[in-house]
């Protein structure tokens, strides 16, 4: 018994440390693809690396208590949903619930905002803020998606959604839910907050938002929390939509188009005032995935 939860131990710490690597390779591949888009150089695509060990090396300044269990708790809790993520066709867990997947979420967003609104920072709350009204747009069309793909195949498991699409890109579910893709793709880039959804960070308006007050080692912590929510936040895109994949090689190329297409959209696009940016998901992303479901339901029933 202590050989198996050994060996189940490393499984995690190594998917932990899996998440946060490809997580942090795509945000310096992301600021590369910016930086060419805008025709400028950018930093090197392992300026991500180099900006978290620079973190962790300088001191840190927290207020109380509340603060480090909020960031702990939000950096927890994302990794905790990178374990139900089939990674290349393989649970770490054994389970892959669509339903833990999006509960395990929410708690890695709340963590944030106790954490950074602890601080007492008027822009770390306003940032906060507007993260937890953004929710409300995203959350109800990703919802209605899972539950049209539910209909369909009578279970809640991711692996079983991304299994469902082998034999070839013809079985993908971006054709058999076109309109949930879109609902999908629109919500993604809401939920990694880039434009025109970035009312989080909004650097010209509340300094970076909940970041403002993070050093050190928070600030470290920020950034992996980051890098872990792109791996986690692709590689249910790629098991939903993308046919999921049976190598590991496949599976991050996937997840790497998924992120591109979303910072293609964040460096040409302006952001959206908060009114607008949540009236544009439930108009557009809502309208998509309440069609979707509704064209799922008279297929099944």
């Amino acid at each position: 018994m202590s050989n198996i939860n050994g060996l189940l131990s490393l499984k995690l710490l190594g998917f932990s440390f899996l998440s946060m690597s490809v997580g942090l390779l795509f945000m310096g591949l992301g600021r590369k693809v910016t930086a060419r888009i805008q025709r400028r150089l950018g930093p090197p695509f392992y300026q991500a690396f180099l900006d978290v060990f620079k973190a962790f090396s300088k001191s840190s300044i927290t207020h109380n208590y509340v603060m480090d269990l909020g960031i702990i708790m939000s950096l927890g809790g994302l990794i905790a949903t990178a374990f139900f993520i089939p990674f290349a066709g393989y649970a770490v867990l054994g389970s892959s619930s669509i339903v833990i997947i999006l509960y395990l979420m929410s708690i890695g967003y709340l963590g944030m905002a106790m954490g950074v609104s602890a601080s007492g920072n008027p822009n770390a709350t306003i940032g906060i803020s507007r993260a937890l009204a953004l929710m409300l747009g995203y959350e109800i069309p990703i919802v209605m998606i899972v539950m049209a793909m539910m209909l369909t195949y009578g279970s809640s498991d991711l692996l079983t959604f991304a299994t469902a699409q082998q034999g070839g890109f013809a079985n993908w579910h971006i054709f058999k839910y076109p309109l949930g893709f879109l609902a999908i793709e629109i919500s993604f880039q809401a939920m990694l907050g880039e434009a025109p959804y970035d009312h989080m960070i909004a650097p010209a308006e509340i300094a970076s938002g909940p970041m403002v007050e993070l050093s050190g080692k928070y600030l470290g912590i920020g950034f992996l929390l980051h890098a872990v929510q792109l791996y986690v936040e692709t590689g249910l895109i790629v098991n939903l939509f993308l046919g999921g994949a049976s190598t590991w090689y496949v599976f991050l190329l996937k997840q790497f188009a998924v992120y591109f297409t979303s910072m293609c959209i964040n460096a040409v696009m302006a952001r959206y005032r908060i009114e607008q940016g949540i009236a544009h998901l439930w108009k557009y992303a809502g309208t998509l995935a309440l069609l979707q479901l509704f064209i799922t339901r008279l297929g099944v029933f």
